[in-house]
């Protein structure tokens, strides 16, 4: 009853949305702090005083609304940060309420790049984390939260005060970005960024997409406001890298700005990519050659290939704008199962204690914390809450997008895509929360890091039950198609 009953809601909206005029808004700030801070993402504490490149966060506002019926709206705000961590949502929203009475705060959220060079936004607890922060003479993360909170209140206004009539056009290009990598060896273990080039070698884990998605954004003149690229690849190419940096993003906003105008805003969404990075896995040797021979970097090489991908398309989006589409934004909140823990898995937990007690260095500390915390999962299996999640689903057009807030392995992100009735589909991880890992089977079976259980709130179960729960939502915006 209840999956007849989303249908019907569904099926109205689309109807009710068909020949409504899309209103577009889009907005860049800068997040940049003016403050030393510390760096997210690393296993070390690292300390960024002087930014390599400025690090953004840019709002895209969609409305539309046909006569008296309830207007459609979303306002999507993705950040160069390693991920939405725990409150910034929720402080985003209070913040923004007042200031836009006229927006459904749900139909507002947070997406992030997954850049592993910007600053630090959640609290440290003892033992739980492992960063060793000064206390004098930087920007703590609480404070930097609050600066951020301001900067995301202050875009999402831009964005959606300046929504006007305009189009909006979608194409597929392609793009050498993300490579799988977690190596497999023979005895079947498997281990992320394991070498290659090893006897016992025997291939990747899992697949690749090397699929460039994009929304362009136009005004009521044909003029490019906005562009949305999705692909499967974070962005963490200058990882290790002690300063704060928006990582290949920033190359591919400052390659395309230099294209069609300073002011284009170019949000990046990463796609299901948890076991995928744009680091090498093989032919390293045969790849840096090509580098010297262009004279860039690595991070520019890529932001080079995502720029031609959408130049590629470009006079295709253009020559097919469209003004009256359906729109509409679903929102539902799902329960998923924990990740349940193997017992060899707590077996290993307790042997990791013993040694791990033994240390009294900050990431011993932070690592005897989280194999006790397995243990108690273990323990206490039948007793552990669900994982709480928010789920957008939007169509824009032929196009479905729909969010998740983890990194979500790919072959998760394969499913959706492959059993969805839009013609191109869109995910975004990192959005609204960060739920860490969500691994297959296989990655938990060939073990190492992203397939173990310290690094995952919600296991295989829960990312079948995801994948189901989306598709089942994104068939409701097409009711069309689903009756066939």
């Amino acid at each position: 009853m209840r999956k007849l009953l989303l249908f019907a809601i569904a099926a109205a909206v689309v109807n009710s949305a068909a020949a409504a005029e899309l209103r577009i808004g889009a907005a860049t700030v800068d997040i940049t702090p003016d403050q030393p801070v510390a760096l997210a993402g690393n296993f070390s504490t690292r300390i960024s005083r002087k930014p390599e490149t400025p690090i953004r966060a840019v709002a895209l506002a969609l409305e539309s609304k046909d006569a008296d019926k309830p207007a459609q709206q979303a306002l999507i705000v993705s950040c160069d940060l390693v991920a939405i961590r725990d409150g910034v949502q929720d402080k985003f929203r209070e913040r923004l309420k007042p200031l836009l009475p006229d927006l459904d705060m749900r139909r507002a959220f947070l997406t992030a790049t997954h850049t592993h060079t910007a600053p630090l936004t959640m609290e440290l607890r003892e033992n739980l984390y492992l960063y060793d922060i000064p206390k004098e003479g930087m920007m703590q993360p609480a404070e930097y939260v609050t600066f951020l909170v301001e900067r995301l209140a202050r875009v999402a206004v831009q964005a959606w005060q300046g929504r006007k009539p305009g189009g909006v056009s979608w194409t597929l290009g392609h793009a050498v970005v993300g490579q799988n990598r977690r190596a497999v060896y023979a005895d079947g273990h498997a281990q992320m960024y394991g070498k290659s080039n090893d006897a016992t070698f025997r291939g990747l884990e899992g697949p690749e997409d090397h699929a460039v998605e994009m929304l362009f954004f136009w005004s009521a003149t044909k003029q490019l406001k906005a562009v949305a690229i999705n692909l499967a690849c974070p962005a963490q190419e200058l990882e290790s890298h002690r300063e704060i940096n928006a990582d290949y993003w920033h190359e591919v906003r400052a390659r395309l700005q230099k294209k069609f105008s300073p002011k284009l805003c170019v949000l990046g969404w990463t796609s299901a990519a948890g076991d995928q990075s744009p680091h090498l896995m093989y032919r390293k040797a045969a790849e840096e050659r090509m580098l010297k021979a262009r004279g860039v970097t690595r991070a520019q090489e890529i932001g080079r290939r995502i720029g031609n991908a959408v130049m590629d398309t470009f006079d295709i989006a253009r020559a097919d704008i469209r003004t009256d589409v359906p729109f509409v934004h679903a929102v539902e909140d799902l329960q998923l199962p924990p990740r349940r823990i193997l017992p060899r898995e707590c077996e290993t937990a307790k042997r990791n204690i013993l040694v791990l007690a033994k240390k009294t260095d900050n990431y011993s500390r932070t690592m005897l914390g989280r194999e006790k915390e397995v243990v108690r999962r273990f323990e206490e299996a039948d007793k552990l809450p669900p994982y709480p999640m928010e789920l957008h689903v939007l169509r824009v057009g032929d196009v479905a997008i729909a969010t998740s807030p983890f990194e979500l392995f790919l072959d998760y992100g394969v499913q959706m895509k492959a059993r969805s009735p839009a013609i191109q589909t869109f995910l975004i991880q990192h959005a609204c929360n960060a739920g860490l890992y969500l691994p297959t089977p296989k990655a938990i079976e060939g073990g190492h890091y992203s397939g173990l259980p310290h690094t995952n709130l919600v296991g295989p179960e829960g990312g079948q039950i995801l994948v189901d729960r989306t598709i089942e939502a994104i068939k409701a915006l097409w009711p069309a198609v689903t009756k066939q």
